[in-house]
């Protein structure tokens, strides 16, 4: 299994803290919100490589924070330079995961993650079931801010946990489940990226590639037990360094 981070954003919302410093390296609590989604990756034995998608911008910083990680990790990590330079011309995180299956030719499962997004949920709970399922995953949570809601992709579901409906980003939510930027799929659903990109759908934000394959495959979600902060603003991250607690064993 192949480990996909989306970090080729530029936070312009954040300027002027991330005009020159990609956000995945600011720190929170003495450590880069991209050195907390690695200690959770490298919990699941079964990933053999994580792959950091990134701009031209920020290529040389992940290419140094790959370097200087290397010898406290277990995991190949490999940094991808999308070739974008600015918010004029980013692919999109759709795009940019299919860019990156596509250029390292994987054809094995992979999973995504945002890399702005800090977590207390056990990913190794989310990677067993979709191992055992054998079945697209995609995190999820109830929420009861409606606000919240009408920012994320918000979906609903069978007895299963199958998802039966969902939609990225809407004023009128259909239920209070809200779905995070973590995603498992089949190595068998890669080749539906290219289908999906092809037809002219969306390739920026990550959840309307689920919101549209969950009508073709079925799309599983699991409910975790958590917290998820989404890093976007210079409120969000103040918020984050106030009120977000580490695991113990990190």
């Amino acid at each position: 299994m192949k480990a996909i981070i989306l970090l080729a954003g530029y936070a312009t919302r954040l300027y002027p803290l991330t005009k020159n410093m990609p956000k995945a390296l600011l720190e929170v609590k003495g450590k880069t919100i991209l050195d907390y989604i690695a200690d959770e990756l490298e919990r699941i034995n079964e990933i053999n490589e994580i792959v950091l998608i990134t701009n031209d911008r920020f290529y040389p910083n992940f290419l140094e924070w790959s370097q200087n990680t290397r010898e406290k990790r277990s995991k190949k990590y490999t940094v991808v330079n999308d070739n974008t330079t600015d918010d004029t011309n980013k692919l999109g995180a759709v795009k940019d995961i299919w860019y990156a299956v596509d250029k390292l030719k994987i054809d094995e499962d992979i999973v995504v993650t945002a890399g702005d997004n800090l977590f207390t949920y056990d990913l190794k709970e989310s990677y067993d079931i979709f191992a055992r399922k054998r079945i697209d995953l995609i995190l999820a949570k109830r929420m009861t801010s409606l606000s919240d809601l009408r920012r994320m992709a918000v979906g609903v579901l069978d007895d299963n946990n199958i998802i039966t409906d969902m939609e990225e980003k809407t004023e009128e939510p259909k239920s209070d489940i809200a779905f995070f930027a973590t995603y498992f799929y089949l190595k068998e659903t890669l080749p539906l990226l290219t289908q999906y990109l092809d037809e002219g759908n969306p390739p920026d934000a990550p959840g309307y590639f689920p919101s549209w394959l969950y009508k073709r495959k079925p799309v599983m979600a699991h409910l975790f037990d958590g917290e998820c902060y989404d890093i976007g603003t210079f409120e969000s991250y103040e918020d984050v360094k106030k009120n977000f607690t580490p695991k113990s064993s990190d």
